[in-house]
Order: C-alpha cells, then sequence, then structure tokens
C-alpha cells in the first residue's frame, strides 16, 4: 500500500465501498432468486389453467337446460312456486291444496288460475295428472 496518506484514504474508502456494493449485490441476488422462484409458480399455474381450459373446450357434455330429461318449464315465477309447493309437498295436490301452500285465498279465480298452470304442466310432461284433479311430480 501506498504510504501516501491521501492515497491511503482514498484506497480504504474504495474498499468500504467496494464491500458496500458487494452487500447490495447479495442482496439483490437473493431478491431475484426469491421472484424467479415466484415467477415459476406463477407460470406453473398459469399452465395448468391454460391446460384445464383446453381440455373443457374440448370436452362435448349437454347442457342441463336444453338436455333431453329437462322438460320446457314455462318462464312465469308462478310456476316454479307451484313446483316447489308440490315437490314440498311429497304427495298428489289439487288445485285447492296449492292455493292454500301458496297462501293464495281460496277463490274460483285463483283455483282455476292454479288448475291451468298445472294442467299446462301436464301437457309439458313436468306433471302428471294420475286421477282427474290431481296433480304430482312423475317421480313421486
Amino acid at each position: 500500500m501506498s504510504e501516501n496518506p491521501q492515497v491511503k484514504a482514498i484506497l480504504e474508502r474504495i474498499e468500504t465501498r467496494e464491500r458496500e456494493l458487494a452487500d447490495q449485490g447479495g442482496q439483490f441476488r437473493a431478491r431475484i432468486e426469491e421472484l424467479t422462484r415466484q415467477l415459476g409458480e406463477l407460470d406453473g399455474e398459469s399452465e395448468n389453467l391454460r391446460i384445464t381450459r383446453k381440455t373443457l373446450l374440448t370436452l362435448t357434455l349437454p347442457s342441463p337446460d336444453t338436455g333431453p330429461d329437462r322438460p320446457d318449464i314455462p318462464d312465469h315465477p308462478a310456476y316454479q312456486q307451484i313446483l316447489t309447493a308440490v315437490a314440498d309437498a311429497g304427495r298428489p295436490m289439487r288445485a285447492r291444496d296449492l292455493c292454500q301452500a301458496l297462501d293464495l285465498p281460496i277463490l274460483p279465480k285463483n283455483t282455476e288460475g292454479i288448475r291451468c298452470k298445472l294442467k299446462r304442466l301436464v301437457s309439458r310432461g313436468i306433471l302428471i295428472e294420475p286421477e282427474p284433479g290431481l296433480f304430482t311430480r312423475p317421480d313421486a
């Protein structure tokens, strides 16, 4: 080393700075390794999703709404309420029974309206009428 005190001070500052840079470089390398590991995990998961999408798109599954087993249920919410009430009862029901189950007043206009809807459900194969005026699900 040089005997000159100014040069000696400069060399010490250079060594100190080299150590600082080496420490920072080590920290950056560790961060790069961690980020590389995380990026690899993300790439792997992304690849799995791509393969899953590709597999699902190659499958030909029948749509639950268009399958041959599912009759066409009318859109009006009253039909769904009727079907729910019939399913909950677990027994054949008359139009009057359904009016009571749906909390409708027992009036001719209500029972006839329900009966009309029940007949429509029978004509579409959603319900059956084992005897006149008695309605139930085909699987009950």
